[in-house]
């Protein structure tokens, strides 16, 4: 069995996170990776908690009939177009005071 330093106490038998095992297992313990670099203070420096931010918006999927030539500018511009689209949206939502976006 090929076992990297600290499974073996984060894993219970059922393959779930252990977290008593790993909260009490020493910081050298750590096998840092690739995929799993160490941190320093200074990458965190610029971090965002979201505790007591408010929540993106939750987007709806719905089908919508949209003329070709606005379809195609939209694209045109590039990555993000769709975003874009929905801004456009909530804009002129707001300006004609239909509702509170």
């Amino acid at each position: 069995m090929n076992t990297k330093l600290g499974t073996r106490a984060t894993k219970s038998a059922k393959g779930q996170t252990n977290w008593d095992a790993l909260k009490a297992m020493p910081d050298s313990a750590i096998a840092f990776t690739q995929d799993a670099p160490q941190t320093t203070p200074a990458d965190w420096a610029n971090a965002v908690v979201h505790r007591g931010l408010p929540l993106p918006v939750k987007k709806e999927q719905i089908a919508l009939r949209i003329d070709a030539d606005v379809i195609e500018w939209f694209r045109a511009q590039g990555s993000g177009w769709q975003t874009r689209m929905n801004a456009v949206l909530k804009a002129y939502s707001r300006a004609v005071g239909q509702q509170s976006v």
